[in-house]
């Protein structure tokens, strides 16, 4: 569900026209609603309010100050993935004690700067991992709280390229070796084991994986607790799918239904780290068609957002709906592909889409772009970044500049040799 809709054959964000925020600030741009941002946290914390939680919106998905201020003030912590990120949450504001850093390689610069910041916990992922936290812990004197990262082996039924719970994926611990790394763990001068981990997956949309995961987990903790090992926190991840296309996820109201018996005989407090399901559906891409093109076997809509703006269908072959910013009956229904302008032939957003025939000119809405979009996004071809806006009810704030030229080359010098 989202706060994208039509008045009068216009699309609109909230109560702003989206032909409007055009005019202000061009194509392409990025656009997210407010109020379904608020809405979505606001169904994961209330579907687990009877059970001690923090979500921990996982802000790989969608990294704006803007945003991470928007979900701290509601009462979000935030999963990051890099020093970067640890930045930008304490930038907007985001309480330490509700960060979690997770991630296969974090480098001991990153692993001080948490540790200083005081961040809740880290998610380790090797023994390597284990044994560097614990060297720079030693050397600026503290302790580091510690989750570990527990890989099921469970199939998410996703696509491969972000299921993270399989024997083959880089992430986590096998399952059969978590005790053995437990034990090591709590042996460890400067570390403190509080946790147990375990993420299986992106953009899932069935119950039956999270449970089967949560059931292996809690098998875990119970032999982990017979071995005198105190687990504090169980951390469940993320990655409850969003509607792109036709998949019907399941609402988290379902999800906590289907866990919530299985988390109620845990004594441990519970963290979420929700992405997608907040930000997906909240953003889209507004691009610009710039011509037709007639090929031997196909008709392109070429358009002024590339590949560097929105990676997923590139990357993922990922299906994104894509509207007409403003509806024209009369258009004839044509198969196209929409490609942007950069040189490459991955560049697309769309391959194959039935869909009106736009015109030159014409507005469209690549719409569920709120996650990933951004994050992903890359200078190829020297092209400047888009700018992001936030609507609330009628209200427009620009919460990043569209980049410029010169922005491209910031940093970069030419030596003196070629004097």
């Amino acid at each position: 569900m989202h706060d994208f809709h039509y008045k009068g054959g216009e699309l609109f964000c909230e109560e702003v026209s989206i032909q409007h925020i055009v005019e202000q600030v061009g194509t392409p741009c990025y656009i997210y609603s407010h109020r379904t941002i608020h809405r979505h946290f606001h169904a994961f914390d209330g579907a687990f309010q009877d059970i001690p939680h923090i979500i921990a919106y996982a802000m790989k998905a969608n990294s704006n100050i803007a945003i991470l201020k928007l979900l701290a003030k509601e009462g979000s912590g935030v999963d990051i993935v890099s020093g970067g990120e640890l930045f930008r949450a304490l930038k907007a504001e985001v309480p330490s004690n509700k960060m979690v850093f997770a991630g296969v390689g974090k480098s001991p610069e990153e692993i001080r700067y948490a540790l200083e910041s005081d961040i809740l916990m880290f998610n380790v992922e090797s023994a390597g991992e284990l044994q560097q936290i614990n060297e720079v812990a030693k050397s600026i004197g503290l302790r580091a709280r510690v989750a570990l990262r527990i890989n099921p082996d469970i199939d998410p039924q996703t696509h491969p390229y972000i299921s993270t719970g399989l024997k083959k994926s880089k992430f986590g611990i096998a399952a059969d070796q978590a005790l053995n790394e437990f034990a090591l763990a709590s042996q460890l001068s400067h570390i403190e084991v509080v946790g147990v981990h375990c993420h299986i997956g992106s953009q899932l949309t069935q119950v039956a994986p999270f449970v089967d995961a949560i059931k292996k987990v809690l098998h875990l903790i119970q032999s982990l607790k017979a071995q005198g090992i105190d687990i504090r926190y169980m951390n469940i991840g993320g990655g409850l799918g969003i509607t792109y296309s036709d998949e019907t996820p399941p609402h988290p109201a379902d999800l906590a239904a289907a866990i919530s018996p299985l988390l109620q005989t845990t004594s441990c407090h519970i963290i979420m780290e929700p992405g997608r399901s907040i930000v997906g559906n909240a953003g889209i891409l507004v691009t610009k068609v710039l011509y037709n093109k007639e090929g031997a076997n196909k008709h392109f809509v070429i358009v002024d957002a590339a590949m560097n703006d929105l990676l997923r269908p590139s990357l993922y072959d990922a299906h994104h709906d894509i509207q007409p910013v403003l509806k024209n009956e009369s258009a004839p229904v044509n198969t196209v592909d929409v490609v942007g302008p950069i040189c490459e032939s991955g560049d697309f957003l769309a391959k194959d889409r039935k869909m009106p025939q736009p015109q030159s000119g014409d507005l469209l809405a690549v719409m569920s772009a709120g996650a990933y979009g951004f994050t992903m996004a890359s200078n190829y071809n020297s092209r400047p970044k888009t700018p992001e806006v936030l609507i609330k009810d009628d209200k427009m704030m620009v919460i990043r500049e569209r980049e410029t030229y010169e922005d491209l080359i910031r940093g970069e010098s030419i030596p003196n040799i070629f004097s």
